[in-house]
Order: C-alpha cells, then structure tokens, then sequence
C-alpha cells in the first residue's frame, strides 16, 4: 500500500513539474488585447506580408513572409504587440529566437552603445 502511495505522489509530483515548465507564453486578460486589425498593421509596417493570425498559448500567432520573403512564424504580446518568439526558414535552414527585440525582419537597429557604427566591423571593449 505504501509503495502505491509514494508512487502515486511521485507521479503528481513530476506531472506538476512538468505543466510548470511547459507554461509559457502570454498571460494577458482578453480586455487588455489588441485587435487583429492592429496586429495585421504592425506586421504589415515591419514588411511582413501575413498568411494567418490565429491565438497560441494565449498570444497572438503571426505566420507569412518577412520583408526578404523567409517564411516566418511570430508570436506576439497581445496587449503590447512586442515579439514574444520568433522562427523563420532560410534556404532551408531554421532559425528561432526569443524577446521583443529578436524580430526576423531585420528591422531592429543594433544598440545605440557606441560598439556597433554601420560599415565598419564591431568594436570590443575590455
């Protein structure tokens, strides 16, 4: 009996881990989300030319081309429209990432540190 008891805990125990690990995403209130027309402007502004907008782990989903003709999948913030996550192919390659500031277009500016001047190659600080 005890051995089907400490079974069973360590079952519930490593099953809760796993929801835990496997909950992600965008935990936003459905009154605080934007509307789709925002969303299809904000693709459309970074050059995106969009297939379908559907809803994903609470966030909005974004899959078409970039601005080169890559095929992507974005997921965005529904309240803010910041990139959450981001995957595009490449010749065959795939590519991902992760934050607001990973965008596959290419449209993101390097940081404004002093490191990065366009047309010459980066500068490293000790």
């Amino acid at each position: 009996m005890k051995k089907y008891l400490m079974a069973t805990t360590l079952l519930v125990g490593v099953g809760a881990a796993g929801v835990a690990l496997a909950d992600d995403d965008c935990r936003v209130p459905m009154t605080d989300w934007q509307p789709r027309e925002a969303v299809q402007a904000m693709a459309e502004a970074q050059g995106w030319t969009v297939r379908r907008i559907k809803t994903d782990d609470g966030c909005y989903e974004v899959k078409g081309r970039d601005a080169q003709g890559r095929n992507i999948e974005v997921k965005l913030d529904p309240a803010t429209l910041d990139v959450v996550e981001w995957e595009y192919d490449d010749d065959g390659d795939d590519y991902r990432g992760r934050g607001k500031n990973a965008a596959p277009s290419g449209t993101v500016a390097p940081p404004d540190n002093g490191l990065f001047t366009p047309g010459a190659p980066p500068v490293v600080e000790q």
